[in-house]
């Protein structure tokens, strides 16, 4: 609905852009041909070119509706999440750089008031105010530490360098962590700050495979849909559903970095290959599989322990055996102690693509 509205109002927008675009080709006529087309036509003739020039334009702003408010959107977003990561000290430098660069800019704006041509004198005002506004913020925020700053600001500065040297960024979810699970204990721990985000393009895909034939892929969409529920209820952590979607992209990994680049977020996977083409996007990405692995013990050759033989080994006389975390431990002549429990000592660890592989003999005794 809200869409719609916006599209209505930018074809009013347009109708009222066509008849600006009439009155600034006269005054164009009247300048360089003498030529004003109030005396020269007819009325019923200039009523005609005002309507056909409104309802062009109406139409033509209309069909660009939705690229131009995907795009406002899209900068919007944009402009939130640097404002987001900025301190406070930093805007208040950044605002007070504006209002400099818009009063310069108005002094010189003087200049064009006596020009004959209005429209033009429009164009370079505006380019006057935008040109002076944006060098006055970004000059006085990169120069702030020239300035003295107030006590206030510098106590704040330190209060919030204490909890955090930036803003957290939003953290995306995509569709197979959610089903995956593990991200809900990850948040209860709180060591994720930031909004979570569920795109509505992953809300869908959920939904999809919650309504699959497939028993299998049912079970996983539900698990993913009660998944989201726990945290919006239980969690502490604010969960948001953002509508912004890309029609001009059919996949929903690569909606995903698109979403994650323009909110200046981090994509929250387990997929490896997401993971991959995210790295060579330079998008961040919090993988929960490479955050498991981080996190379990390290072993050092050496260690002693006792482990369970669960199965044969590949090789003659291995046994296989895993530790409380999944960890595999590959025993050189354990097959003998298959289903038993035997001492262990650690020679050597292999970090795989699918996680860490520990290596061992037995104990001499």
């Amino acid at each position: 609905m809200a869409k719609k509205i916006a599209r209505a109002i930018l074809a009013l927008v347009g109708a009222g852009l066509g008849v600006a675009v009439v009155e600034g080709v006269n005054e164009l006529l009247i300048y360089f041909w003498n030529f004003n087309m109030h005396r020269k036509l007819i009325e019923w003739g200039l009523a005609l070119i005002y309507i056909g020039a409104a309802v062009l334009f109406a139409i033509l702003l209309y069909l660009l509706a939705p690229r131009l408010i995907e795009g406002f959107t899209r900068f919007i977003n944009t402009v939130e999440s640097r404002l987001a990561d900025m301190s406070m000290a930093e805007i208040f430098f950044g605002v007070v750089g504006l209002i400099v660069g818009l009063v310069i800019a108005f002094l010189m704006s003087t200049l064009t008031a006596k020009m004959e041509l209005n429209w033009l004198a429009f164009i370079i005002n505006a380019i006057l105010y935008f040109t002076f506004g944006y060098l006055g913020w970004t000059v006085v925020t990169k120069r702030k530490g020239e300035i003295n700053t107030p006590s206030w600001f510098k106590r704040g500065a330190k209060e919030k360098a204490g909890k955090t040297s930036v803003m957290a960024r939003p953290k995306i979810l995509d569709t197979s962590v959610i089903i995956d699970g593990r991200v809900t204990d990850i948040c209860r721990t709180g060591i994720l700050e930031g909004n979570m985000i569920v795109p509505s393009f992953v809300l869908r895909e959920l939904r999809h495979i919650a309504d699959s034939a497939d028993p299998l892929k049912r079970n996983r969409g539900r698990r993913g849909l009660d998944i989201l529920n726990t945290m919006q209820e239980e969690l502490e952590v604010p969960i948001k559903v953002v509508e912004t979607d890309y029609e001009d992209i059919a996949e929903v990994d690569a909606k995903l970095i698109r979403l994650a680049y323009d909110m200046g977020g981090v994509v929250v996977t387990n997929d490896y290959n997401l993971n991959k083409v995210a790295g060579v996007q330079r998008v961040p990405v919090l993988n929960i599989n490479e955050l498991a692995n981080a996190i379990k013990p390290v072993l050092l050759p050496g260690e002693e322990m006792t482990v369970s033989i669960m199965k044969e080994g590949k090789e003659a006389g291995q046994g296989v055996a895993y530790l409380a975390d999944g960890t595999m431990i590959v025993v050189d002549g354990g097959r003998r102690f298959l289903g038993e429990e035997a001492a262990v000592v650690v020679t050597s660890a292999l970090q795989t693509s699918a996680g860490r592989m520990i290596f061992a003999k037995l104990k001499d005794r």
